[in-house]
């Protein structure tokens, strides 16, 4: 316990100290990353590890217990360069400054290989690695590019199996660095490149062995991307049989190795004049027997032709035969149309034209009186409507009224007169009754309503 003395002195004890230290680190460092390498690893009985991490100026102790390092996917060593989760303490019993690990991973290669699995991941996804976009490698390749370092040892590899093999193919080399800041900038041109002269059956692509940094301008999801986007199939060619990288799962093919990808784009020269001399043989063959089978044709028609005279005879009595079915199509012909000719005369007897002429006549007539009826009837309807419609004008006709004793006045503009406010006293009006007209002048009018008007 810690106590004080007379002059205010804050005293600790050993323990009281270690573990206030241990607190300031464990709530002023929370949580840490530290890189080093191992030494000193030890695994006692218990499943905890234990190790110095270092560099080449300080070291710090480290633990690592139970619970979490079984997580670790690989087995530590002493020399081993790690990258570490860890939370900073003090081991309380000796008072010594520690780490205490968390997570524990490989430096450099541990984080390549991260970014490498998740950008797998990433483009398998998206489907870049289906079988389905994958084009296949022609059969026959009469040109064929290569996109690598032309001083690697790679494009001499390359270059040497197809001389051995099959020196008839073309070859043209698409120059491009295959490590470093550059290398997957000019891997994706020189791709471009092959895509945009459009020579090429097929593109090799790769490179020589080497690690995975040495690798890695392959894992660039920008050179992915242009080997799914070529045109000419691609077979990808990086490094030995052991390395894979994200260009041999989008390619159309991989080879374990530059030379491998030489070996499947080309035939082997020999193997192919071995095919063609069995070829001929097989050829060779086919015409003999083809000869044979003609020989025995010509032999079974030998057999069968007949002697001339045979043949003429034959012909002969087909003849004669032909000539009696012909004369019989003939006579039941000219039969046929004797019939035909005696029932036409019969129809045309039965059209006389006089019986026809005669009947129409009759019809016409007929026809004739019908209509006079018809139009003696219309016409007496007609009259009888006539006079229905002049009894009644004649009941409303002006005239009529005029008998029974009225008359109409006008003036000189011949309109009708009215009423009394439409004439003046003097003017000259002219009345029509109904045996003539007789011209009047105005005296006086009088109004029904009151005495003398005017």
């Amino acid at each position: 316990m810690m106590e004080k003395n007379t002059n205010n002195r804050q005293i600790f004890s050993v323990s009281e100290l270690n573990r206030t230290v241990r607190q300031l680190l464990e709530d002023s460092l929370t949580l840490l990353w530290v890189e080093g390498e191992i030494s000193n690893f030890a695994r006692p009985g218990s499943g905890h590890w234990y190790m110095t991490l270092k560099d080449n100026k300080s070291q710090v102790r480290c633990a690592m217990f139970k619970g979490s390092n079984m997580r670790v996917g690989f087995e530590p060593a002493n020399g081993m360069s790690v990258l570490v989760r860890c939370k900073a303490g003090i081991y309380e019993g000796r008072g010594e400054y520690q780490l205490v690990i968390e997570h524990m991973e490989e430096a450099g290669f541990g984080a390549l290989q991260r970014q490498f699995e998740q950008l797998k991941a990433s483009l398998f996804n998206e489907g870049l690695f289906d079988s389905s976009h994958k084009r296949e490698i022609p059969s026959s390749i009469r040109h064929a590019g290569i996109v690598t370092s032309p001083t690697g040892a790679a494009i001499k590899d390359i270059l040497s199996v197809l001389r051995r093999r099959f020196p008839n193919i073309t070859v043209t080399i698409y120059p491009t660095s295959v490590q470093g800041d550059q290398a997957q900038k000019q891997i994706v041109e020189a791709i471009t490149n092959a895509n945009a002269d459009n020579r090429c059956d097929v593109l090799i692509v790769g490179r020589g062995g080497g690690s995975l940094e040495d690798l890695w301008s392959f894992n660039e999801e920008s050179v992915a991307r242009s080997i799914h986007g070529s045109r000419i199939p691609i077979v990808s060619a990086v490094g030995h049989e052991i390395d894979f990288t994200i260009a041999d799962f989008v390619a159309d093919l991989r080879a374990p190795t530059p030379s491998a990808a030489a070996e499947l784009i080309s035939p082997d020269c020999n193997e192919v004049s071995s095919q063609f001399r069995n070829l001929e043989l097989d050829l060779a063959k086919t015409i003999i027997r083809r000869l044979q089978n003609i020989s025995h044709s010509v032999t079974n028609l030998k057999n069968k032709l007949q002697h001339p005279e045979r043949k003429l005879q034959e012909q002969t009595q087909r003849l004669d035969h032909l000539d009696i079915r012909l004369i019989r199509a003939i006579r039941s012909n000219l039969e046929k149309k004797r019939r035909t000719s005696i029932n036409s005369g019969e129809r045309l007897l039965r059209q006389n034209p006089m019986e026809i002429l005669l009947e129409t006549r009759l019809r016409l007539r007929k026809r004739i009186q019908q209509l006079s009826k018809a139009m003696k009837q219309q016409l007496s309807q007609k009259n009888n409507d006539v006079e229905q419609s002049m009894q009644l004008l004649d009941a409303v006709s002006p005239l009529r009224i005029l008998n029974r004793g009225f008359s109409v006045l006008r003036n000189n503009n011949h309109e009708i007169i009215k009423s009394i406010k439409s004439v003046n006293i003097g003017e000259s009006l002219k009345g029509r009754v109904s045996d003539g007209e007789i011209y009047v002048n105005v005296t006086k009018t009088i109004s029904e309503n009151s005495q003398d008007n005017q």
